[in-house]
């Protein structure tokens, strides 16, 4: 029997079909659902225990500001934005830990079938797709595993080529017109001084047909600034998120992918956040390829590409090498997304190389603090162990740890520490046995 044709209704229609008890999915990022929320939020009294997952939320959510004390609705996140971490802060959000890459999967194998999935999309083409924009992730997964599919179609998302990038209309159940508000935009700040000086040793790194991923944050985005500068050409593009610094060198035509094992003279990604320009860039230019992310994220998949640049944020690094760039102690951050994955398909692709990029100090309550420690902080969650670490930068420096004995590594992440704070860490380092007295290298 063929599917029954997809029906238009509206936001109130739909948050109708919600029943306590259930699990909904808003996708991530620039697929979240705006106006359907808002329907949803308004039928708080009425509903209890009503689940939702969702990821990178970029706008403010009518489920949580209708319902503070979480009487009604339970949000949980894949990955925090700042909103995320600040629902978070107030007891409003859950984190689930993941591999990014991984999701897919997780859908597939371990979790229920999601009762009612709702997901922002462009309007449909003439093929009969919903297309998902600059964000396919798991959102194929979820649609498989979805009792009740929703599109809230909108104007103002950018059009992205890709893999499995959108859903046909034979798929879905109900359509909702959506407010067709411009795509939400991350901001890029400029980078500082410290940004630019780490960003300084990681380019300096990267060869002529390098195949880059780039992280979230300043210092990442910052390597993109500086590949700007030098005469490296043909660089070639494997990521999960697309950034503003990457659709810039596209522009100045530093990339052209034509190294590329895998995609070639394409720039492959899974999602991308930044502004109005960045998804200018990406507007049916099939230069772009958006695909899930567990293609874009497995290591058996990255290593096949040749001379992989892996650049990613930390916010602290102990002694022995481990990385913890998802928490500060029991506060959850941002989340683990696809870090130790690129870390470890950098490290087997051939002649690549994986980067873990911090300042050596922050400030807190007023005081200066070293992001190298003896200890991580009680709490703090290891995003890369210290098995799978490579290069670790700072502006002070750049070590590899591959191969190192846990003195090495103590003495050499101490040299890139603050000066301010490597007498007090090599001490720490020789009264707790990190290194043997009267060794020397």
């Amino acid at each position: 029997m063929a599917p029954a044709p997809a029906r238009t209704i509206s936001g109130e229609q739909a948050a109708a079909l919600v029943r306590s008890g259930m699990w909904l999915d808003y996708g991530a990022a620039l697929t979240q659902p705006d106006v359907f929320d808002k329907a949803l939020g308004a039928r708080a009294a009425e509903l209890e225990n009503v689940k939702i997952r969702s990821c990178l939320t970029m706008r403010p959510r009518a489920v949580l500001d209708a319902d503070p004390e979480c009487r009604h609705f339970h949000y949980f996140s894949w990955h925090f934005s700042g909103y995320d971490r600040k629902q978070h802060d107030a007891g409003r959000c859950n984190y689930m830990p993941l591999n990014l890459g991984e999701v897919p999967d997780y859908y597939r194998r371990f979790l229920a079938p999601v009762d009612i999935v709702i997901l922002k999309t462009c309007p449909m083409d003439s093929d009969g797709y919903f297309n998902f924009s600059a964000c396919n992730i798991w959102l194929r997964a979820i649609v498989e595993r979805a009792r009740v599919v929703i599109v809230e179609v909108t104007r103002g998302l950018p059009y992205a080529h890709g893999r499995e990038n959108g859903v046909h209309v034979t798929e879905v159940d109900y359509i909702i017109e959506g407010d067709h508000a411009p795509a939400a935009e991350l901001p890029n700040p400029p980078p500082n001084e410290i940004d630019r000086a780490v960003a300084r040793r990681i380019a300096a790194e990267v060869e002529h047909g390098a195949c880059l991923q780039i992280g979230i944050g300043g210092m990442p985005n910052a390597v993109c600034t500086l590949l700007l500068e030098s005469g490296v050409r043909d660089i070639g593009v494997h990521t999960e998120m697309l950034t503003d610094g990457i659709a810039e060198l596209y522009q100045a035509g530093r990339i052209t992918g034509a190294r590329k094992t895998l995609d070639p003279g394409l720039i492959t990604y899974t999602f991308a956040l930044g502004s109005s320009a960045l998804y200018a860039a990406i507007h049916r230019n099939p230069d772009f390829l958006c695909c899930p992310v567990d293609y874009t994220n497995s290591p058996q998949v990255i290593v096949q590409n040749e001379r992989v640049i892996s650049i990613n944020n930390t916010t602290q690094v102990d002694l022995q090498g481990q990385a913890a760039s998802e928490s500060d102690g029991h506060r959850h951050i941002s989340g683990t997304g696809g870090q130790l994955q690129f870390v470890r398909g950098a490290y087997g692709s051939p002649g690549g190389k994986s980067f873990i990029c911090l300042a050596s100090t922050y400030e807190k309550r007023g005081q200066r603090r070293s992001r190298i420690v003896l200890n991580l902080t009680p709490g703090n969650i290891v995003t890369t162990p210290r098995s799978d670490v490579m290069y670790i930068v700072t502006e002070h420096g750049m070590v590899n740890l591959k191969g190192k004995s846990v003195a090495e590594r103590a003495l050499a992440l101490i040299s890139i520490a603050h000066a301010d704070f490597r007498e007090e860490l090599e001490r720490q380092a020789y009264e707790h046995r990190l290194i043997p007295r009267g060794v020397s290298f």
